[in-house]
């Protein structure tokens, strides 16, 4: 089986993503029932939420916040899977429930193992 990268990316308000507290308590049963679904198949390595606050460290090593202005669209989160096929993911992607907001997407990068020796 192949590793798979999903980055969910949605747009952001002024001072936070786009998503308001109350759409996150609302979603969190759809994204538990969509994430499980995937974990119940023994196919779910991690997934996790991203903070809107982060660093980005330049190849002159100047430090500097992610570029973030409202109705950017930023990476929120990621799940790590494995799975036969990549349509297998895409398939599980197009009921993702980050993809209710008009300019969210699923983005899916196959993950390449670094050789064992």
């Amino acid at each position: 089986m192949t590793e798979y990268l999903l980055l969910f990316r949605n747009a952001s308000s002024e001072n936070g993503y786009l998503a308001t507290s109350q759409d996150m308590a609302e979603d969190m049963s759809k994204w538990q029932s969509w994430i499980g679904n995937i974990a119940m198949q023994g196919k779910l390595v991690h997934t996790a939420p991203i903070e809107y606050n982060g660093t980005v460290i330049s190849n002159n090593a100047n430090i500097s916040n992610p570029y973030k202005e409202s109705n950017s669209v930023l990476v929120v989160g990621f799940l790590i899977c494995k799975a036969e096929s990549i349509v297998e993911v895409e398939e599980w992607s197009k009921t993702c429930p980050v993809l209710k907001y008009p300019e969210s997407s699923v983005e899916i990068r196959p993950l390449i193992p670094f050789p064992a020796n």
